[in-house]
């Protein structure tokens, strides 16, 4: 019996694409990453991971915010408030952090912001003044235009933005194919418009607005409404664009946006449009919705950043490294370290649906079914096969395995492949989690109760061969998790 993955035998008994796209969507343009962030990131990773492990082809693509009305506040917002100085400093640094007071009117302010702090600024402002959401609409409708001056200043405001994900993502070991974004897909509205008209899907109303009527009477009582009165376009009519697209480019199978689940709507009508324009591969578009994050705030009461969260997490494991004296930490490295605290395990443990409480205790924790446990485990394991190194290769008689520790191992590596075809179909890792959980209970149990030092030959052979297979699971399940598996603790 050889319990490493056996990737032919797990493409058979799973309904398989051959390939998928998993779409992250990311925050808007010159917005920084807070830690609320996270979920989509880890979600999208734990999919594409799942995916590939499968045997797919998956294209990971990240999906920027750069583009709409909300650019049009931030680039007028930059021409009255901006600096090109304080944007070469730290563009996206202090955002939601910005305590003074705006005057009132449209008059220009003599301070200038950082980027971030135009963004939150303008929008602030915007709740209550008119001339700023005109000036919102002006300046989106020339970008749309193509009129050079706001063009630029969207290119740079995109390439600092994704130069700033980029380094996050590399922090989170999250890889991604694809840096897309609404942007690339604007050529494409007017076909989707053109088509829209041709089948007669497009209707007016009073308010001069063009809609799809998405009503099973055709009465207008439900419908998604496609372009302003101005003639800009919406988010949705990007979406339409894009996901036309992406077929016609990539011929997926199917394509996963991962999103929060208050845009499940969006994605309901984005669908049933891309349906009625007689798309049937709409069918194979799917929207993975998860919870929003509560208490998002530090102990001081501020907004919590992504790379603060990152920051405070390697310290204290590197602190408690240095105040340990066990010897199962010698020799780790400060990547490492960093690798055991790339997932908040407990965000996974729950329905993706659900929302979830941000609490610093929480996500720092080391002690109980944590993402730790699983590394811990994983470096004895490794721990063990150094110490032995070949003994466990060749034929061995697994009938030896007779304690019950080693049968209920072998009991629950078998239910492996089941598990992966369980979470491909609903795509909750949470059955992934539970499942590495107990083969670590497990597994602490039997390195006690079955030791391979000093025991005959054939047996200690037979029980390597049980760990062996017990770490090459272990360390499957965490890669799909998103959980890069350490050598030593």
């Amino acid at each position: 019996i050889n319990f490493k993955i056996n990737r032919s035998v797990l493409i058979q008994v799973s309904r398989i694409f051959s390939l998928f796209i998993v779409m992250v969507h990311s925050p808007n343009i010159a917005k920084k990453f807070h830690a609320g962030h996270l979920r989509s990131t880890i979600i999208g990773n734990f999919i594409a991971n799942l995916k590939e492990a499968l045997g797919n082809d998956v294209i990971r693509m990240n999906y920027l915010g750069d583009w709409g009305f909300q650019f049009g506040l931030l680039g007028a917002g930059f021409q009255r408030f901006g600096s090109q100085e304080k944007l070469k400093e730290n563009p996206l640094q202090h955002l939601f952090d910005v305590r003074f007071s705006m005057p009132g009117g449209c008059t220009p302010l003599t301070s200038h912001l950082h980027l971030s702090q135009v963004y939150v600024q303008v929008h602030r402002e915007a709740e209550g003044e008119e001339c700023i959401h005109q000036a919102a609409r002006d300046f989106f409708r020339a970008l749309e235009q193509g009129e050079e001056e706001p063009l630029s200043l969207w290119r740079h405001f995109r390439e600092i933005t994704v130069a700033e994900y980029q380094r996050v993502y590399n922090r989170l070991g999250v890889r991604f194919d694809e840096y897309s974004g609404e942007s690339f897909h604007q050529d494409q509205v007017l076909d989707v418009l053109e088509q829209l008209r041709t089948r007669g899907l497009l209707k007016s109303t009073e308010k001069g607005t063009s809609v799809v009527d998405l009503s099973p009477a055709q009465d207008m009582s439900y419908y998604s409404t496609v372009l302003r009165s101005d003639g800009t376009s919406l988010y949705i009519t990007r979406d339409l664009a894009a996901a036309v697209s992406r077929k016609e480019q990539h011929a997926f199978d199917e394509m996963i946006y991962v999103t929060d689940k208050s845009q499940a709507g969006h994605f309901r009508q984005v669908f049933e449009i891309l349906r009625a324009m007689g798309y049937r591969w709409a069918q194979s578009c799917r929207h993975v919705p998860f919870g929003l994050v509560q208490g998002m705030k530090t102990r001081k009461g501020e907004v919590v950043f992504l790379v603060d969260v990152l920051d405070e997490a390697r310290s204290k494991m590197l602190r408690n490294m240095r105040e340990s004296t066990s010897e199962d930490y010698l020799g780790i490295t400060r990547h490492e370290t960093h690798a055991i605290l790339r997932l908040p395990l407990q965000d996974f443990k729950g329905p993706l649906e659900s929302d979830y409480k941000f609490d610093w205790d929480r996500v720092l924790q080391s002690q109980g079914d944590t993402g730790v446990f699983l590394q811990y485990t994983h470096s004895r394991l490794c721990s063990l096969m150094r110490m032995h190194g070949n003994e466990g290769e060749g034929p061995c008689d697994l009938t030896l395995l007779q304690e019950s520790q080693g049968i209920v191992i072998l009991q629950h590596l078998l239910r492996y492949d089941e598990v992966l075809w369980q979470i491909s179909q609903d795509l909750q890792p949470r059955y992934l989690v539970n499942f590495l959980m107990i083969l670590s209970h497990l597994v602490a149990a039997a390195l006690k109760a079955l030791p391979v030092k000093g025991s005959p030959p054939m047996m200690a052979q037979a029980r390597l061969q049980l760990f062996s297979s017990a770490h090459t699971v272990l360390a499957s399940g965490m890669r799909i998790l998103g959980i890069t598996p350490v050598q030593k603790m």
